[in-house]
């Protein structure tokens, strides 16, 4: 099936599904240590009615279990969080998904076609931070530290917006992803396009955490 519009057609034998709405999907990505799990309950009240808030180590486990090594086939990981996109979408919502996730690992995927547009956000802390983060964990959470600074640069330098969540409180970040995400789904000021709106909903947060 071929999604086009509202509906999917087979290319076959021209079948129509009428389940193939599409919404939004927004991807709060970062590096290990940058507080997307730290922020995840924070999300929930405040992006109901807009997402359905997913962290994406959920379908590790599950998807470890079924393959036949033990080990998780990364492209088909990324691939049902798509796929899971996709579903929440027939319920009338976008997805948000808390994971390292970057343009390339989702753009050519079997999925892509049945989910809207893919918008980006960065969280980001200091260097010497993360590595404290990161040490403080569980051994079972650990992570290559170096690894993950040299990710943490390259996010900060290809993909916008970049929140810093060292300098606010987990609820202060999760208001500035929820402000990000209504830019993008609302309209705050007519004949903005989405961009516009999203810097626009950043800028009304930035302002009001001064006061």
């Amino acid at each position: 099936m071929t999604p086009n519009g509202r509906i999917a057609r087979c290319p076959a034998c021209g079948g129509v599904d009428p389940n193939a709405v599409t919404r939004p999907l927004f991807v709060v990505t970062g590096a290990s240590g940058s507080g997307k799990s730290t922020i995840f309950p924070e999300l929930l009240g405040r992006a109901a009615g807009l997402c359905a808030v997913f962290d994406v180590d959920w379908l590790i486990d599950p998807l470890s279990r079924a393959a036949r090594d033990g080990k998780v086939d990364w492209p088909s990981f990324r691939d049902a969080w798509l796929h899971v996109a996709h579903g929440v979408a027939q319920n009338g919502l976008a997805t948000l998904l808390l994971g390292p996730f970057i343009p390339e690992h989702l753009e050519d995927l079997p999925g892509r076609p049945w989910v809207g547009e893919i918008h980006y956000l960065v969280l980001d802390c200091p260097d010497d931070l993360r590595r404290r983060r990161i040490e403080a964990r569980p051994r079972w959470r650990a992570r290559d530290i170096d690894e993950q600074t040299e990710f943490a640069r390259w996010l900060r330098e290809n993909i916008a917006p970049v929140i810093d969540t060292s300098t606010d409180s987990p609820a202060r970040v999760a208001e500035a992803v929820a402000a990000w995400v209504k830019g993008l789904c609302g309209c705050p000021q007519p004949g903005r396009d989405r961009r516009e709106r999203a810097e626009y909903w950043l800028r009304i947060f930035r302002r009001s955490a001064t006061r």
